[in-house]
């Protein structure tokens, strides 16, 4: 039945369409001003359960940034979205500013999204917050159910190649620029690998820079119940339960992925009151005619609940290799056969930040890599813990935007003029 559960996603999902036609035409029909029960306390409870209705069983596509203008030393610049580098299962994509005149002599920043579950986009935040002061870049995964198996497979030795690939494309040594990184969450991992396999090549495309940010670098510290149930559960269960094959109509049909829709019941359980809460929250918004409440709850939805499937050579290694057998701290991590070694960083500086309420990476498990790069000269390190926030708030919401951001800011500009 295990194996199975796609294929019944699926038919469900297409079960469903009629229904979803159907109650899409009555939540129009419903709020058309010239409906009589448009006014009614009787229509806005049938068009808030409509929406709920067609809301709850809809698949979410792929969000957009929408970062059409960033202020840069108080002047308006339009932004243009282009791809700059491409592989099967990754684009680099640049927020290219465009400047009337002259470009500021600014820094690039490579952005290393999770490839956990969510699209790029969930870290809209993050882009917005540095594209003032940043020539930004992010890492833009594909959804493996999107890539067809003649373009191959993906594990955690491509995904090091293709940052390592990245991090050549924008070097310094291409136009004098320097360049800095940023991995969040599981990104760190790679991110940090690829920097050391780099250094121990002596290659000179190095990054200035790398922030890690509620990274799994070291999951013995402060273990949380993401870390724990790894271990306890042991890899065989997560390919037994977990793995599944991408099936007709899908371009990736016969491929063996970890599904979106098997990570979203994972998130939603994990907080699965809060979530019931929000949708009752919103019906009484729609009900009581509280539109910006209702929009809010729409636009953090749109991005939750749209999510892409993963390769299920990817997935595992992660589960097996950072999560289960702690091969980055123990110094066990291999890429290509060939050891990392994280003590070979020496030119590279190193930040690490963390939220005191992380409920997925905890407490010092990121903070762990400022030992481990032992090579990094003290001045070229530093660590941030953010008080009051959680995993999420690392990287996005007022207290990033306050107080973590303008840190990093500081930092890259720091090690800019701090010799390596």
């Amino acid at each position: 039945m295990d194996r199975m559960s796609y294929q019944i996603y699926e038919m469900l999902h297409l079960a469903f369409a009629p229904a979803r036609a159907m109650t899409d035409a009555l939540l129009h029909t419903i709020k058309n001003p010239l409906n009589p029960l448009h006014h009614t306390t009787l229509g806005r409870n049938i068009a808030a359960s409509a929406e709920l209705f067609e809301r709850m069983t809809r698949r979410y596509g792929k969000p957009m940034f929408g970062l059409d203008t960033t202020l840069v030393d108080g002047e308006e610049v339009e932004i243009v979205e282009e791809f700059v580098w491409q592989r099967p299962f990754c684009g680099l994509l640049h927020f290219n500013r465009q400047f009337a005149g002259a470009p500021p002599k600014q820094s690039k920043l490579l952005i290393v999204a999770p490839m956990s579950g969510h699209y790029a986009t969930l870290l809209r935040g993050t882009v917005e917050a540095f594209l003032p002061t940043h020539d930004v870049y992010i890492t833009d995964w594909a959804d493996a159910r999107t890539v067809p198996l003649v373009e191959g497979g993906f594990d955690l030795d491509d995904y090091v190649d293709y940052l390592a690939d990245m991090m050549r494309h924008l070097s310094r040594q291409k136009d004098g620029v320097p360049l800095h990184t940023l991995g969040v969450c599981q990104a760190s991992v790679p991110l940090i690998c690829a920097i050391a396999a780099m250094e121990a090549a002596n290659d000179p495309d190095y990054p200035e820079s790398t922030v890690l940010m509620g990274g799994p670098i070291d999951t013995r510290v402060a273990p949380t119940a993401v870390n724990r149930l790894a271990e306890q559960r042991g890899i065989e269960w997560f390919r037994r339960h977990c793995i599944h094959t991408v099936p007709f109509p899908h371009a990736a049909m016969g491929r063996q992925v970890y599904p979106g829709f098997l990570q979203l019941s994972g998130f939603m359980s994990m907080n699965f009151e809060r979530h019931v809460s929000a949708h009752l929250e919103m019906f009484n918004h729609l009900v009581e005619g509280d539109g910006d409440s209702a929009e809010k709850h729409r636009d953090f939805y749109d991005e939750y609940l749209a999510v892409m499937d993963l390769t299920a050579e990817f997935y595992l290694q992660t589960v097996e290799r950072v999560f289960i057998r702690h091969e980055v701290p123990l110094g066990l991590m291999r890429h290509r056969d060939k050891l990392i070694d994280l003590k070979a960083i020496r030119r590279t500086a190193l930040f690490t930040v963390e939220g005191e309420k992380d409920d997925i990476s905890g407490v010092g498990q990121t903070e762990a890599a400022l030992d481990l790069c032992a090579g990094v000269p003290a001045a070229r390190k530093a660590h941030y813990l953010q008080l009051g926030v959680g995993h999420y708030g690392v990287f996005n919401g007022s207290r990033f935007r306050s107080h973590i951001a303008p840190r990093i800011c500081d930092f890259t500009r720091q090690m800019e003029s701090v010799e390596a």
